[in-house]
């Protein structure tokens, strides 16, 4: 089946409402651009900071909204450093910029507010790379962090999997555990703030155009795994 097909079929049938969220909670008008932009804000700088470590994931369930503030709040930080892509079903998006999420942002969508607050937040963490790898380089010394997911914590992510298979891993996980991925971890954060993407060095402006490119592309969306709501 022709999944990239199948994907604009299903977006077609699923119209974005975010909008109204914002127009039925803060009725007025000063109050209503106050917190679509505090909304905008909050979505550019998690979406940089959860790339830079590599957050996974982000499925609506995981993103939730502090409606006093209007601004989003990340929880389930179990899949981080790229932990995603050792799913049964990678995930091949560097963030969630699904059609809702956008549809929250008002008209100029991913224009505007949100790429100018991605591109200074990322430069910020740029600035600061030093001390933000000194932090993370603190985890591999943790003997209790674990740097990969275990085939059977894998499979539990995305729930299509039988009992019969989740035996036949579970005498596996204790080997899956550890630090050993943790020096490659660091070594792809440190790439991330160079500015590193697919072999080439990128400047700010040009990481925050790939990064929301690769976000919002159709292709990518469609590979994803079906619980994660690609769609919405």
């Amino acid at each position: 089946m022709d999944k990239g097909k199948a994907f604009r079929e299903v977006c077609q049938n699923f119209r974005p409402v975010m909008h109204h969220f914002f127009l039925e909670r803060f009725l007025q008008p000063a109050d209503w651009f106050e917190k679509r932009l505090a909304y905008t804000r909050s979505v550019a700088a998690s979406s940089m900071v959860g790339y830079i470590v590599g957050l996974g994931d982000r499925h609506a369930m995981n993103i939730l909204i502090d409606q006093a503030t209007a601004e989003v709040v990340h929880i389930d930080l179990g899949v981080a450093f790229e932990q995603g892509l050792m799913l049964k079903t990678p995930e091949r998006v560097p963030f969630r910029l699904t059609k809702d999420i956008v549809d929250g942002m008002g008209v100029t969508g991913v224009e505007g507010v949100f790429r100018r607050c991605c591109e200074e937040t990322l430069s910020v963490m740029r600035t600061n790379k030093e001390a933000l790898l000194t932090i993370v380089e603190v985890f591999i010394h943790d003997p209790l962090y674990k740097w990969a997911l275990s085939p059977l914590k894998a499979l539990q992510r995305q729930k299509e999997t039988d009992d019969d298979l989740e035996t036949s891993l579970e005498d596996s996980q204790d080997q899956h555990e550890g630090n050993k991925d943790a020096a490659r971890a660091l070594m792809r954060v440190r790439q991330k703030l160079d500015g590193y993407e697919e072999g080439e060095l990128r400047s700010v402006n040009g990481q925050v155009q790939q990064l929301i490119q690769d976000a919002i592309d159709p292709e990518r969306l469609s590979q994803m795994f079906a619980g994660w709501g690609a769609w919405m």
